[in-house]
Order: C-alpha cells, then sequence, then structure tokens
C-alpha cells in the first residue's frame, strides 16, 4: 500500500543528493528524516529532522525505523549492516546485500561477471602474493582499493608487476583490483528505477565527460542505438539479478567497435542523471521517492536534449587568493535553457562539488552551444563540446 502525504521517510547520508531527494520528497508532501553525524550539512539545512548518530550506532537507527515507514540512503559507504538492522523493523530500499556488493569492487565485477554482462579484464588482489601470478596482459593497468574509492581517489596507473607492488604497499596493502588499462572511446553511463514489485523504468543513456577523475559534463541527446539500447538492456539485467528496489546508476566504458564493459554501480542517485531535474518529466530524485512511497514509477521521457556542467569549489576561489568569490551567476543565467542548482555547502574547497547547471535546448546542438558559453564565464576546465 503507498504511504499517504504527511508521512515519514529517512534517508542515511545527509549531502547534496540527500539535499535533493528532501526537495523532491518533500514537494510530493513527505516528511524526511535524515541520519548523518554532522552538525551541519546540505540535506540537514532542508530535512524536517535530523538524527546527529553515526550511521552504526544501532540506538539511532531503531529510532528512524520506529519513525519512518520507509528508508533509502544517498550513498553508497553506509555500512551494509545497518541497513540489514534498518530491514529487521522498516521497509530499505536499496536492501543491503546490494549495497554491500556496490561497495566492494572485487565482489562487484565478480556479480556482474557472473550474470554474463562483460567486465574490464582484471584480477583480485587481497595480498602481495597474488602478484606472482597475475596475467602480464593487465598491464598497462590502473590498481583500485576495492573498498571506498570515488572521484578517482585510491587509484594508481601501473605499467608493471614491480609498480603495481609498490603501488599496493603504498595503499596499506588494503585489497584492491587490478585492471587492464582500456582504450576508451567514451563512457557512459544509465539510470533506472526499479520498484518493489519489480516494475523498471530507464532513463536516456548520458555520455560523460570527467576531468581530473572527476565527471565534468554530462551529454544526453536522446538518440538511441544498437550500443545504448544494449547498455540499458545490461543495466535492467543488473537490477534484476540484484533484487534491487531504488535509483541504480550503472557505468559503462565504450571500446572500440562500439563494445561496452560495465565500470561499475552506484545504488543511489547519481551526478549523471543531474539532467533530470530539468530534462525529463520525473527526475531520479522523484522516482527514489516514489519507490520508498510505493508510488507508481514516473515516466523518464526527455522532454529536451540536456548538457550538466559540474561545478567544484573551484569556480569559487582565485588562483591567487583562497578567499572565495561568488561566481557570475547573472550572466550564467541570461543565457537560455540554464537552470542552477547550488548544494547549499558554506565552504569551497578544490575538488569539492557545490553545484551543477543544467542546460536544456529543442536540439542538442543549442545546448552544447549555450552549455560552451557558460564554460567561458566560468571559467570551467573541460569545454561540454570542442569551442
Amino acid at each position: 500500500m503507498s504511504l499517504g502525504s504527511g508521512q515519514w521517510l529517512g534517508v542515511l547520508g545527509a549531502g547534496q543528493l540527500g539535499r535533493m531527494f528532501c526537495q523532491s520528497a518533500q514537494a510530493m508532501g513527505y516528511r524526511v528524516l535524515v541520519l548523518d553525524p554532522a552538525d551541519q550539512a546540505p540535506a540537514i539545512d532542508l530535512a524536517d529532522d535530523h538524527l546527529k548518530a553515526g550511521f552504526d550506532d544501532r540506538a539511532a537507527l531503531d529510532e528512524m525505523a520506529k519513525r519512518c515507514q520507509a528508508t533509502t540512503t544517498e550513498f553508497e559507504n553506509v555500512p551494509a549492516a545497518s541497513l540489514e538492522h534498518l530491514s529487521r523493523t522498516t521497509t530499505v530500499m536499496p536492501g543491503a546485500r546490494a549495497v554491500a556488493i556496490a561497495q566492494n569492487r572485487i565482489e562487484e565485477k565478480a556479480f556482474i561477471a557472473g550474470l554474463g554482462v562483460p567486465v574490464a579484464p582484471h584480477a583480485a588482489i587481497k595480498r602481495l602474493e597474488d602478484f606472482d601470478g597475475v596475467d602480464r596482459a593487465l598491464f598497462p593497468g590502473i590498481l583500485k582499493v576495492a573498498e571506498l574509492g570515488y572521484d578517482g581517489k585510491g587509484q594508481c596507473h601501473v605499467s608493471s608487476v614491480q609498480e603495481a607492488r609498490a603501488a599496493f604497499e603504498q595503499m596499506r596493502s588494503v585489497p584492491c583490483v587490478l585492471e587492464a588499462k582500456l582504450e576508451l572511446v567514451s563512457e557512459l553511463s544509465v539510470i533506472l528505477a526499479r520498484d518493489r514489485h519489480g516494475h523498471c523504468v530507464v532513463y536516456p543513456v548520458a555520455r560523460n565527460i570527467h576531468h581530473q577523475g572527476i565527471l565534468a559534463v554530462t551529454h544526453v541527446d536522446g538518440l538511441s542505438n544498437k550500443m545504448t539500447e544494449t547498455a540499458q538492456q545490461a543495466a535492467c539485467q543488473i537490477a534484476q539479478g540484484l533484487g534491487y528496489h531504488g535509483v541504480l546508476c550503472v557505468e559503462f566504458f565504450v571500446l572500440p567497435g562500439e563494445r561496452l564493459v560495465v565500470n561499475e554501480m552506484a545504488p543511489r542517485p547519481h551526478n549523471s542523471g543531474h539532467y533530470t531535474q530539468n530534462a525529463c518529466v520525473v527526475s531520479q530524485f522523484e522516482q527514489q521517492a516514489r519507490v520508498l512511497a510505493d508510488l507508481p514509477l514516473g515516466q523518464t521521457r526527455l522532454q529536451e536534449p540536456a548538457v550538466m556542467l559540474n561545478l567544484l569549489g573551484e569556480q569559487w576561489l582565485t588562483q591567487c587568493s583562497q578567499t572565495p568569490r561568488e561566481p557570475r551567476w547573472a550572466e550564467v543565467l541570461a543565457h537560455p535553457g540554464t537552470s542552477l542548482h547550488l548544494y547549499g555547502k558554506r565552504q569551497a574547497r578544490c575538488g569539492r562539488k557545490m553545484g551543477h547547471i543544467n542546460i536544456t535546448a529543442p536540439r542538442f546542438e543549442q545546448a552544447l552551444e549555450v552549455a560552451n558559453a557558460v564554460v567561458d564565464v566560468l571559467g570551467l576546465p573541460v569545454y561540454a563540446s570542442p569551442a
């Protein structure tokens, strides 16, 4: 039975994804309880209530379960054990098993490959001796920590076994994945929502450009071909295999010949899905609230092509001074089709995600043109397309 307005939804984590979940859930009439150990964070400013506690605090989890009819998470590093504990007395989506698999690159790759979906050639490295029998075809490669790595952190490019051994020791010998460096043509992602009844809706494929390991630009032209359909089908297959309920992002590497391999998945809304706020009938955050409330999934139709530009702390800081300055929003918003989304973070730091800008237009080429103009105004590091 679907939840009526005024009832409580819970979210573990108080970052920007939790903030945007609050905005969507509250617009639908729900109250939101956030659990996070911080005093101040983007979602705390908007939530109807805040439990200040660690994610493994059993008393706080019990309080959340008592008050909330359903609970979700806004980042994947919430302890899976906490989700399992919550699920004993309230509805939790996504479930602990799915999150646990996504938290560990070794488990994630094994699970996806077990479904018959291609992943990059790799080897699990749990101890130094595992390098003894490693396939030399994995070099040059990238050594990635199995847990807690994101936005390019916890990764090291290696060209030989000797370099990989040294990097492993520098990473304090935590479990890692050694992944072959592939010839990438591009990167793309698929956002989907799957409800508790197994119904699944998929958003148009997003094509992504990264800068220094962090997503910088997302393109969504709405065009479909065999490759994008394959990506969407693979993402749905993964969600079904996980028994997944909620919003899921699956990231893919595109290789020569339009071959696809899964890079990783995120069991939550994703940066590359922010375009849905302005370009689609229902955003990824509203879908997250709908799944929790057991409401019908919304349409994922693209109303207009879109470009998303990520905003990092560098846009608030000059090269010669660390004193923050407000970017020139008036000049940005004077361009047609631009929408500004800021996360309410009170301190700008280099590499910190502060917000994003969505640009929509009747034609994708028009959106690219406006996006490049915005890049010039703000001095962003990557053009939406070659200027």
